[in-house]
């Protein structure tokens, strides 16, 4: 029987290639194409056609429906959030369990300098929405900051300063447990709704603080575990996931057991050892 066609854009975007509104513009710049032929927006196609980006065809098990998969990731300070960096630095992806027949997006990224909760997925729709602003998904960190800090800036910093992509503001701002010996810095935590390059550290330099610790403790509902190490990932269960596509409107997953997908071996022993339980996502992954 024949594959049924979909949406190019969904395939692509569901093979990791990059979110829906990304492969569109792929599309544009005439750097997809299938069977031989440029693709255009609103092509169909099936897993089976000869589907290229950059003249490099895309395997069929790549682009073939899976399980979503979410990583939760305790990013340590020093690591830089791409696949390859020119000055050889570490980076996340070399923390991560290897994937089969896929690839995983970081949703979002931390500053070289900023550590805490990162998180990965092989859906690349699932990717997009999370990081979309429309979905208004919170970021809450905990910073420690250098200089006078007093209600004035405060209430500056809710209300909105203007940087120089335009005004941004913190959603929330309170102050945490202060250390008596430590009289120069203050700990807060704060929370805001976008993604912006340095977003946090700018906010504070506009009102003549410095940022010298930064972690993120929150992506929308989802919190950095307490026991989750620096460096260590750890898989959501087969239930997490359905509550996270739930909370960006997209469609379930079916249980492990009863997807009837495509398995190679090491997914048939992961799924079999995390059939949707607990057990499997209290356990981090060894870095590599």
């Amino acid at each position: 029987m024949a594959a049924e066609s979909e949406k190019l854009q969904k395939i692509l975007a569901r093979g990791g290639v990059g979110s829906r509104r990304g492969v569109e513009k792929l599309i544009e710049q005439g750097r997809v194409s299938v069977n031989g032929k440029p693709a255009k927006l609103g092509d169909r196609a099936s897993v089976h056609d000869a589907i290229e980006v950059d003249g490099q065809r895309i395997k069929a098990t790549r682009l073939a429906p899976q399980l979503t998969r979410v990583l939760l990731y305790n990013k340590p300070e020093g690591e830089v959030c791409t696949r390859d960096d020119e000055q050889n630095r570490p980076t996340v992806f070399a923390a991560l369990p290897r994937i089969i027949n896929s690839r995983w997006i970081s949703v979002g990224r931390l500053d070289l300098n900023t550590s805490g909760l990162l998180l990965f997925t092989n859906n690349g729709e699932l990717a997009s929405r999370l990081m979309h602003p429309s979905e208004e998904l919170s970021r809450v960190y905990s910073v420690r900051v250098y200089g006078k800090l007093d209600d004035a800036k405060i209430a500056q910093l809710k209300k909105g300063v203007e940087l120089e992509d335009g005004r941004a503001s913190f959603d929330q701002i309170s102050r945490l447990p202060q250390q008596e010996s430590d009289v120069a810095n203050q700990w807060l935590k704060v929370s805001l709704k976008e993604g912006r390059n340095r977003e946090v550290r700018r906010l504070f330099e506009a009102v003549g603080l410095q940022v010298n610790r930064l972690i993120r403790t929150r992506y929308g509902d989802m919190p950095l575990p307490r026991d989750l190490r620096q460096g260590k990932t750890r898989e959501l269960t087969w239930k997490q996931v359905n509550e996270l596509l739930a909370s960006v409107s997209l469609p379930p997953d079916p249980r492990p057991d009863k997807a009837n997908l495509p398995q190679s071996d090491a997914t048939r022993k992961r799924l079999k050892s995390q059939p949707g339980s607990q057990s499997g996502a209290r356990k981090g992954s060894k870095r590599r």
